[in-house]
């Protein structure tokens, strides 16, 4: 699960290279203005050792000058070998480009944050500073208009939440994300779904089966198929553009009723009727309440 975890962070941020400055902004880092965020090769070492390889290394330029180059690592246990080459990574990158580089770790346990926190000792008077996002810091995406504007963002919140105590909210929040965004490509729902899943599974092993269950639909993959890929295939059709819209509403009025039962409990026949009748920006608006209204009757009261 781990190494599976770490590939999958990286990949969000490599599908959206801004989450990075998103998470330092976060954490109150004075990032400089840029236009243009750079993917660059993650080697940083010089010739050799040929270990110092980082997870990830992002480039923010300005008018083609490179203002701050960021690593990312993603780093999921404590591993004492890292203080001694983060400092090298940093060394390295500013070195090699002549630019200023700093280094954001990012960890999905709060004990692993307050490890990656600690100043790592070069020598006397020396020190590095690591930037650390964990559970404690990572921005909490709750509105939909954010999960629609970054939909990593968004599932990189769940996944640093889910260990949270109130796992009906973490699991909205997820569910939430992949609702406003059911018309990504495939491949990349299913992979978002996935994540999700396995990282709500961390703390309540039989919630993803019970969310597949309650919609009737095999786990990961043939969920996405069930709910986007069919509406997308039939509007694919000339004239069919009713399939496509229809079977993403499908999809959202499905995993909104899961998480009402999620959050309020047995939703009655007559609830589930009135879900099922709500058209796109009424699903909206139930979505956004359902993650802060203490009760369901102000979740579904009238809409102005």
């Amino acid at each position: 699960m781990s190494s599976y975890l770490h590939e999958l962070l990286i990949i969000l941020f490599r599908n959206r290279s801004t989450s990075a400055v998103d998470l330092l902004r976060a954490i109150d880092v004075d990032v400089p203005e840029y236009d243009e965020v750079r993917i660059e090769s993650s080697d940083l070492g010089n010739v050799r050792p040929a270990e110092y390889r980082a997870d990830l290394v992002l480039f923010l330029e300005r008018d083609s000058v490179k203002m701050l180059g960021i690593i990312v690592e993603v780093q999921l246990a404590c591993d004492k070998g890292k203080p001694y080459v983060w400092p090298a990574y940093i060394a390295n990158l500013r070195a090699r480009h002549r630019c200023p580089a700093c280094l954001l770790v990012v960890t999905t346990d709060d004990s692993v944050t307050r490890w990656a926190q600690r100043p790592i000792e070069l020598g006397p008077g020396t020190r590095c500073h690591p930037w650390v996002v964990g559970p404690s810091n990572t921005p909490v995406v709750t509105e939909l208009h954010e999960a629609r504007e970054n939909i990593e963002l968004a599932v990189l919140s769940t996944i640093a939440h889910a260990q949270n105590t109130d796992i009906a909210l973490a699991t909205c929040m997820a569910l939430d994300a992949l609702i406003v965004n059911a018309d990504m490509d495939d491949e990349r729902f299913r992979l978002y779904f996935d994540v999700v899943m396995k990282a709500l599974s961390e703390s309540n092993p039989d919630l993803p089966e019970i969310i597949m269950n309650s919609l009737g639909y095999e786990y990961q993959s043939d969920f996405a198929r069930r709910y986007v890929a069919k509406g997308r295939s039939e509007g694919r059709v000339e004239g069919r553009t009713e399939g496509k819209a229809e079977g993403r509403i499908e999809g959202r009025v499905e995993m909104l009723l899961n998480q009402l039962a999620l959050r309020f409990g047995p939703l009655s026949e007559t609830i589930q009727s009135l879900i099922r009748g709500l058209q796109d920006a009424q699903l909206d608006t139930v979505a956004e309440r359902v993650l802060t209204a203490p009760t369901l009757e102000e979740t579904l009261a009238p809409q102005d």
